[in-house]
């Protein structure tokens, strides 16, 4: 009588075998494990990767200044001359560097939730892009003989979705946010006291 597994066992031994190697090689992609790998593949183009983007909020978070401090009205007064307004933008520019970010990013956030017409262009945007993507994964994509790398999917998925965009008036979102950043930004910078290891540095430089 012959020794060892029965040949049915032999054959689901094999099975498992072989699809055990067929999701290890997936599994074993940079990009992440499991379904979260796979999701990645697809969605995300050549050169970006989920782990990039922690990566550098990460390092704002770390270089980010106590926002008790960011926000103490004891340390604002008005400047004494131009020069010193212009110090003190420089320095505190340099200082609060991140807070300023987050700042940007969270009026970014806010006009794009308070503005229903803008989630449904970026929802058209990012669809378009997505399936554009999803296509020249399946095979190269090609236009006047030329093939389509993701900077310009992006321009073409951006394309689709302008008219959209025109509807939701995006133009007038930007200059918002862009003037609603110079605004908060410029004036905590130009009345935010310097420190005084900031002053000491200006007193030591050369003039």
């Amino acid at each position: 009588m012959p020794s060892g597994a029965p040949k049915g066992e032999n054959c689901l031994v094999d099975m498992d075998s072989k699809a055990g190697d067929l999701f290890s090689a997936d599994d074993a992609h940079p990009t992440g494990t499991g379904g979260a790998g796979i999701m990645a593949k697809l969605w995300l183009p050549k050169g970006f990767s989920a782990s990039m983007a922690k990566e550098w909020i990460d390092r704002r978070r770390l270089s980010i200044r106590p926002w008790a401090s960011f926000v103490d009205q004891r340390k604002f007064s008005k400047p004494r001359n131009f020069g010193e307004m212009c110090q003190r933008v420089v320095k505190n520019v340099e200082t609060y560097n991140s807070n300023y970010t987050f700042i940007f990013l969270g009026l970014i956030l806010y006009c794009i939730i308070s503005s229903p017409m803008l989630l449904i262009a970026l929802a058209v945007f990012i669809g378009a892009f997505y399936i554009i993507h999803l296509k020249s994964l399946e095979s190269k994509l090609v236009i006047l003989g030329k093939e389509l790398t993701v900077p310009h999917q992006m321009s073409l998925a951006g394309a689709v979705s302008l008219p959209v965009f025109w509807l939701a008036g995006a133009g007038a979102a930007v200059f918002w946010v862009l003037g609603a950043t110079l605004f908060v930004i410029g004036s905590h910078a130009a009345f935010r006291e310097l420190e005084g290891s900031d002053i000491e540095e200006l007193l030591m430089e050369p003039v």
